[in-house]
């Protein structure tokens, strides 16, 4: 008899303790961890989202009356909430940052930075369980050494690197290594699924190159070395190994993304149109260069444009629950969330930003591009 499942098998973002990436640090006093932090965050800031997950030492606060958030033009937003931890509001709460620091003495980090300080050989043995992954080691002074029975469980720990707790730089620069190392992968996602109303027959078959616009296009990504997909409605019936059929029924581009999403949320996707024919390997792979991973999204503009086009954009994992969010309030214009999103504009010329939605365009385009 087939077991009987409540709940529909979801591929889960993968996360750490509380965020995708986190790095705890512990082995000092929770003040010289919390200084480490502001020094490193300091440094990193310009490039980096980052947050600190520390415990409250006050005995005496309680829980507030009313969630309070106080707003300040500098961009310094203060809140006071009513917030119980727990294991998915946690990561909702941290999704959107590269890096979340961890006090190491109060919370578990799926990573960790450990420092040497012969005052807390104790308390290091207390958590030797949670220590698993050690990124690198910080001596605190001159008389700092790595336990015996740290040696025990990880034979191999005196060959990490490790810093004094004043080489600042070069703790930050390993830090900023390990955050450019947990970038996503990118896969492709080729637009094959509109309706294609206005043009009165699918522009996805449409033949500018010698093929149709969507295997030319396919095939672009991939020679980019991108695992790529057809984003497809399901009555379309491609019969290939390489689809995503809409799961967001109706909602446009936008659904298909957020489809390619649910397929697999931990890998960022190159999102690209078959109605824009002058998108050329040239422009796509600008575009993989000039990524940044730290942003919801890396998306073309044209200089003359107003707006960034959104189906020639890099979404980063973290822009699934932003589309979500979007999607919740009425929303489905992913236009509209990268205007209102931080992300990276990458300007070119507007030639390669030419929709192609009627049989007279199409026409017209065909005959420049033969030119």
């Amino acid at each position: 008899m087939k077991k009987h499942e409540k709940h529909a098998k979801l591929t889960r973002r993968q996360y750490g303790e509380i965020g995708s990436f986190e790095l705890s640090i512990l082995g000092t006093k929770c003040s010289l961890i919390k200084d480490l932090v502001s020094e490193v965050s300091s440094r990193l800031k310009s490039n980096y989202k980052i947050a600190y997950a520390d415990a409250s030492h006050d005995k005496n606060v309680e829980a507030p009356v009313y969630d309070e958030y106080v707003f300040h033009s500098s961009g310094d937003l203060k809140v006071g909430i009513d917030f119980i931890k727990n294991p998915y509001t946690d990561k909702l709460l941290f999704s959107g940052y590269d890096l979340v620091f961890i006090n190491g003495n109060h919370f578990l980090g799926n990573k960790q930075i450990l420092i040497l300080d012969p005052d807390k050989e104790a308390s290091i043995l207390k958590r030797l369980d949670q220590i698993n992954e050690i990124a690198f080691l910080i001596n605190l002074n001159h008389n700092s050494r790595i336990f015996d029975f740290l040696k025990e469980k990880h034979p191999d720990i005196e060959n990490l690197k490790t810093y004094s707790i004043h080489d600042l730089d070069n703790i930050s620069t390993h830090v900023e290594e390990l955050i450019h190392n947990s970038a996503a992968t990118l896969n492709g996602l080729v637009l094959a699924g509109g309706k294609s109303e206005r043009m009165g027959k699918d522009k996805g078959l449409l033949d500018y190159f010698g093929k149709s616009q969507r295997l030319y296009s396919l095939e672009m990504l991939e020679k980019l070395n991108l695992k790529s997909y057809l984003s497809v409605r399901k009555e379309q019936e491609i019969k290939q190994d390489n689809i995503i059929e809409d799961k967001f029924i109706g909602l446009g581009p936008f659904g298909a993304i957020c489809s390619a999403f649910q397929y697999d949320p931990n890998n960022a996707w190159l999102v690209l149109a078959t109605d824009l024919p002058y998108a050329d390997e040239k422009l796509i792979r600008h575009l993989i260069e000039q990524r940044d991973p730290s942003k919801v999204a890396t998306a073309i503009k044209g200089k003359n444009k107003r707006f960034p086009e959104p189906l020639i954009t890099i979404w980063e994992p973290r822009s699934y629950s932003v589309l979500l969010q979007y999607m919740a309030m009425g929303i489905s214009c992913p236009r509209k969330v990268l205007i209102n999103s931080d992300v990276k504009i990458v300007e070119v010329d507007d030639d390669y930003i030419v929709n192609v939605n009627t049989p007279e365009e199409f026409s017209m385009v065909k005959k420049h591009l033969e030119k």
